[in-house]
């Protein structure tokens, strides 16, 4: 590989250098938690200097596909590493001195059906195929602040009907039997008002406000693999996002 900035496509080389990074993830060659390769190694393997090596890692660093330890060096980041956990929620109580907890889940049911138009169309993937249908509510504190519906494409999640039982850190269990990694997520907030189901499951009035939340996590080659909805209480709870 020829150490400059751009080529013909006009794409950075520390992005050509990141996406050949990540075909090692996708492919499985660098298996969560493994220690990387250094700098210097990956810069001499690939014949590109040290600082474009650098810059490919700070980017995967930046996206939380790898961890960087102080003294031990460079690893791939695995799904129950905080992080991960935290990056993909965003909700977090208004007291400030309370400390952030990752909720728990409460398992309600879970099924196979025909994909909806909607869920077709997020996912991308046909009309006619099926989906697994999951619904939990999820608690900080013993409290349940969210109901949330997960919908996955039953193709890309063979045997999924055979599980005794849903964790509650559900990307892990996507990376570790099926070697789906989340590395991104697109969201949609909008307001709605809570339903009667909602309201038995949150302990709220019907026609209270909520916080819709719409996600679909793509993997790391961007392919959508999960569409979420989560509606939630914000009384005491709120969005964040820090922004570049």
């Amino acid at each position: 590989m020829q150490d400059t900035d751009t080529n013909i496509g006009f794409k950075p080389l520390y992005a050509q250098v990141k996406d050949q990074l990540i075909r090692r993830l996708v492919d499985g060659t660098w298996q969560p938690g493994t220690n990387i390769p250094s700098e210097q190694d990956l810069a001499r393997e690939l014949k590109v200097s040290q600082g474009t090596v650098r810059k490919a890692l700070d980017a995967m660093t930046a996206e939380s596909l790898l961890v960087r330890q102080q003294g031990r060096g460079t690893f791939v980041a695995e799904p129950e590493d905080s992080r991960i956990l935290f990056q993909f929620f965003r909700l977090s109580s208004d007291k400030r001195t309370d400390d952030k907890g990752f909720p728990e889940s409460r398992l309600l049911c879970w099924s196979q059906e025909p994909a909806t138009a909607q869920e077709a169309e997020a996912l991308a993937i046909s009309p006619d195929d099926t989906v697994w249908r999951i619904e939990r509510v999820r608690m900080i504190a013993g409290r349940s602040i969210l109901a949330e519906t997960i919908t996955i494409p039953s193709a890309i999640y063979p045997g999924f009907g055979e599980l005794s039982e849903i964790p509650n850190n559900i990307y892990r269990l996507y990376s570790t039997r099926w070697g789906i990694t989340i590395a991104k997520a697109d969201e949609k907030l909008k307001a709605i008002l809570c339903d009667a189901r909602d309201s038995a499951e949150l302990g709220c009035g019907v026609g209270e406000p909520l916080l819709l939340i719409t996600r679909i996590a793509r993997d790391l080659e961007g392919n959508a693999v999960e569409l979420r909805s989560s509606r939630c209480l914000t009384d005491a709870m709120h969005y964040k996002v820090s922004l570049p």
